[in-house]
């Protein structure tokens, strides 16, 4: 799907409606580094590059998260069965803070897409289930330990509570089986030379790797793969480890060799070489430093996003955070050619964007600020609202009975209305429409369901 939002954006505001407004399946990478419930509040120190940002880290349950919980039960039940096994009301709030949040990321992700969400072990427990509820737990594909710190605490006079905490974790998810990764990292020439040490007729480095030409007989036995090749046959039964196309096809390749004294030779070679594996523990990565520092509390180092975003997108993909902070990941998607649309609550979040890419690429990109909701342009010709045809399927589906005091009514004392309010971000479709009662319509006003349902609450 075409996004609907010109690429190098950056938006002010609350992330939700601005991700309600954009298209579905119009996003290839997604990186978020939301806040982490660590109960703390964050402020960038007076004369740093990003003075003036903050955020508050503190959640409470309230009225409006008890109501967006009964939405979430209504559609998606697995989701909010994870909820509920939170420990405390503040873990609670958080996560639906953060399920209304991914829900959302996991619409307007493409089919071949990726997520990458960044968090500490104050909640990484619980969002790993979230994210199973909401991307499927087949789709979850890694959990990447990051070594942010090369230390772990400063020593103390007091007696030691805990082990130092200087890991973060990053809970990757792919959109489906079409999902590509390119994990691995390129060689330093000192490691080629290394590695391939040998060189073919033709000035080709290679390494040799006639162990795997053979299962081991600790394999067991293989006789599906017991056969003659060329005059070769393995005298065990765990046979070969390719089967009798596979192997011809890279004898033709020039991959598998019969030397001059008979015996059988595999081969690696560089060009074939797509690099070695990250793996799953990152601890080369140092935090931020020098010029690149800016000051934002939470801060994290461009070579972090570079790694992701060259893993997991291509060369005019978009890449979308939508708590872009400090804009570090915007500008590593800018340094490799990459689209991007950011979103954050602090208006410094958009100087921030500017200056650092004018900064990184000695030049000024032309990069878009936004303050207002984006509409879709993905949903077809729907019909609007408050049409007949809504009204008579939706009195179909809701029994007669007002979605907010539940009392039931003809057809004519019922209005259409919207369950996302507009003016956040809510459309037209059917999924966001429903009846409510004269009475209840005019207490929701221009507000969202979940406000309806937290008044009558009270009441």
């Amino acid at each position: 799907m075409t996004s609907n939002i010109k690429p190098k954006t950056i938006f002010t505001g609350d992330n939700l409606p601005i991700m309600r407004g954009m298209n579905s399946a119009s996003v290839d990478l997604i990186y978020l580094d939301p806040p982490f419930n660590s109960n703390a509040n964050y402020a960038a120190p007076i004369g740093s590059k990003s003075a003036g940002a903050e955020f508050k880290d503190t959640w409470t349950l309230d009225d409006v998260d008890n109501a967006w919980l009964d939405l979430i039960e209504t559609k998606y039940p697995a989701l909010n069965r994870v909820i509920h096994a939170a420990m405390t009301n503040s873990d609670k709030s958080y996560l639906i803070y953060m399920a209304a949040r991914l829900l959302e990321m996991k619409r307007i992700l493409k089919d071949t897409g990726s997520i990458y969400l960044h968090c500490d072990p104050t909640m990484s427990h619980l969002l790993k289930l979230v994210m199973d509820a909401v991307f499927g737990k087949r789709n979850f594909r890694s959990e990447i330990t990051w070594k942010r710190a090369t230390s772990t605490q400063k020593g103390s006079q007091h007696r030691s509570l805990r082990w130092g905490n200087n890991v973060d974790t990053l809970l990757f998810y792919a959109s489906s089986l079409s999902t590509s990764l390119s994990p691995e990292r390129e060689l330093t020439e000192s490691e080629v030379t290394e590695k391939f040490k040998r060189v073919d007729e033709n000035g080709r480095r290679y390494y040799d790797d006639s162990a795997h030409i053979w299962s081991s007989p600790g394999m067991g036995a293989r006789p599906n793969l017991c056969y003659e090749w060329r005059g070769f046959v393995n005298p065990h039964p765990s046979g070969w480890r390719l089967s009798r196309e596979r192997l011809e096809e890279e004898y033709q390749k020039g991959n598998i060799v019969i030397r001059p004294d008979g015996k059988l030779e595999r081969r690696k070679y560089l060009e074939d070489y797509k690099g070695t594996s990250y793996g799953n523990l990152w601890d080369n990565i140092l935090p931020t430093s020098g010029n690149e520092r800016t000051g934002y509390p939470t801060q994290k180092p461009l070579a972090l996003l570079e790694r992701i975003i060259k893993a997991s997108s291509n060369k005019g993909d978009i890449v979308f955070h939508p708590f872009c902070g400090c804009a570090t990941t915007l500008v590593a998607a800018d340094r490799l050619q990459r689209d991007w649309i950011g979103i954050d609550i602090s208006a410094k979040a958009a100087e921030l964007v500017v200056a650092r890419i004018r900064e990184d690429q000695g030049l000024f990109r032309d990069i878009i600020a936004r303050t207002n909701i984006p509409k879709r342009t993905d949903l077809g010709n729907i019909p609007r609202y408050n049409a007949s045809e809504n009204k008579t399927r939706l009195y179909g589906e809701q029994e007669g009975y007002c979605r907010g005091c539940g009392v039931h009514f003809e057809m004519r004392n019922l209005e259409v209305d919207h369950i996302i309010a507009e003016n956040v971000g809510g459309t037209d479709h059917i999924e966001n429409l429903q009846l409510l009662c004269g009475n209840c319509n005019r207490i929701k006003g221009d507000r969202g369901q979940e406000y309806l349902v937290s008044r009558l609450n009270k009441d």
